[in-house]
This record gives C-alpha cells, sequence and structure tokens, in this order.
C-alpha cells in the first residue's frame, strides 16, 4: 500500500507572551492508504497539533512531513483531504444541502455536480430527506454527521477528524462509531482520527498511535488484529481487551493517564 501520510522527525515550536513552548517533539509516523489511524493522548499533548500539521494548518519547526507524496501545502492545494473539526461549524443560515455544498461552490462545480455529490454524500451518512433542514433542527450528532459528508463532498483520499464525536453522549457516540467504521468500509478512506478514548481508539482503528504529554512524541504505535467488520459487543472480548490495556499501559509510561 502506497503512503499517504510520512512525517519524519516533526517537532513544533510555539512562540508565546510566556516564552517557547514545544508542541510536538521528533515525531515519525507512516500512514498507509487505507488505514484508519488514532491517535490518543493528554489534553495538551499535541494530536490535534500534529493533525493541523498534516493538513497544513500549522507548519513544523523542523522535521519533514509530506501528504501524498508532496508537501502539506500542495495537498491542501489539490484537496487531498477533508477535515472534520470538533464542533461541527455549520452555517446556521444555510440548509444541511448548502452547507454540504459550500466547498463545492468554492471550487467552482456546476449546479447538476454539487447536487450529485450533495445527494451521494448524505446518503453515505444516512442523512437523506434532511437536505432542506436547517442545523439548529438536527440533533448534535446529526450534525456531525452532516459535516463529515461535507468533508467527504470534495472527494478527498484523506479524511482528518479531530474528536469529532467528543462531545455527544455516550449512547450516541458509540451508534456514531459504529456508522463511522461503516463509512469508512464504503468510502476506502484513509482517515487519521483524534480521540481521549481508550474504547473509541480500539474499536474504530486499524493502528493506534500513543502519544506523550506535551511535548507531544510518539510512545507507541500498536496494530490492530480486530476483524473489519466489528460491532460494539467485540468491547468485551479478551482480543479488543488485550490492545485496550497495551494503550492504557503506553500511556501510563508516558506519565499520562489520569481516569
Amino acid at each position: 500500500m502506497s503512503e499517504v501520510v510520512n512525517a519524519d522527525g516533526v517537532s513544533l515550536r510555539f512562540e508565546t507572551n510566556d516564552g517557547a513552548v514545544d508542541a510536538l517533539s521528533d515525531v515519525s509516523l507512516n500512514i498507509k492508504s487505507g488505514d484508519f489511524v488514532s491517535l490518543i493522548g493528554p489534553s495538551g499533548c499535541g494530536k490535534t497539533t500534529l493533525l493541523r500539521v498534516i493538513a497544513d494548518l500549522e507548519q513544523p519547526t523542523a522535521g519533514n512531513i509530506e501528504v501524498n507524496g508532496v508537501s502539506p501545502a500542495q495537498a491542501r492545494l489539490a484537496r487531498a483531504y477533508g477535515y472534520v473539526f470538533q464542533a461541527a461549524s455549520l452555517y446556521p443560515w444555510r440548509t444541511i444541502a448548502k452547507n454540504v455544498a459550500l466547498p463545492l461552490e468554492i471550487m467552482g462545480l456546476s449546479r447538476k455536480e454539487r447536487k450529485a455529490r450533495v445527494k451521494q454524500n448524505l446518503e453515505l451518512v444516512n442523512l437523506a430527506g434532511f437536505e432542506k433542514k436547517y442545523p439548529w433542527q438536527l440533533s448534535g450528532g446529526m450534525q456531525q454527521r452532516a459535516s463529515i459528508a461535507r468533508a467527504l463532498a470534495v472527494e478527498p483520499d484523506l479524511l482528518l477528524m479531530d474528536e469529532p464525536f467528543g462531545a455527544l453522549d455516550e449512547i450516541v457516540r458509540d451508534h456514531l462509531n459504529e456508522q463511522l467504521l461503516q463509512l469508512w468500509d464504503k468510502t476506502h478512506k484513509t482517515v487519521v482520527f483524534v480521540t481521549h478514548s481508550i474504547p473509541e481508539a480500539v474499536f474504530l482503528s486499524t493502528h493506534i498511535v500513543v502519544m506523550s504529554p506535551r511535548p507531544g512524541r510518539i510512545i507507541d504505535v500498536i496494530e490492530s488484529d480486530l476483524p473489519k467488520e466489528r460491532g460494539l459487543d467485540i468491547r468485551e472480548t479478551p482480543e479488543f481487551l488485550a490492545i485496550a490495556h497495551r494503550v492504557r499501559e503506553g500511556l501510563r509510561q508516558g506519565h499520562s493517564y489520569e481516569d
């Protein structure tokens, strides 16, 4: 499989009024096409910063990173990735269909092509029939599904997700985790997913990247051997619990795990 993300010795230092802050330190990571990679670690460890570096929203101060074999800036201009934020970030005055179509309008696609892509991607996230609703008429989980549809509408190879379900209750979160796995299976996208939840990381991922407290370093990269098709009941199996234990131990070794 081809490499979608290749980070080599990436470090990032922010200059603040209180002095320099090292957010990332010597991060090396390879993500292959079709992988579902979760970044997990304590608050402030640099998970989101690393995601933003991949997305060209932050620039590293040392090291090198490539996305699809080019710089993050080139990948951004080529619309090689879609980004899903912690909050749905939908415009309240636009319908769901028009929110999903927004990046397509910016790209200059024809009305016919926009309509086809909106329809296709709302169906993918099980929101067909909600095209004319406004964000305030949808639940939090439905709003996040709409934001995922918007990210997919540009047809990216890579989907970057920054704790998209973190603010939702556990029942909704579990349901969306199942739906996200089904979506990943249908689309064959490469996914990089930020989370604080060990069960979520283990349930979703082909690889789990355990990060240390700031400055963020990679403590462990755990490859999951769980079956691709899985339901929530897999969380009670010895195989699942063994992977979760290794994640937890990695976090403890980094002096980062707080229940």
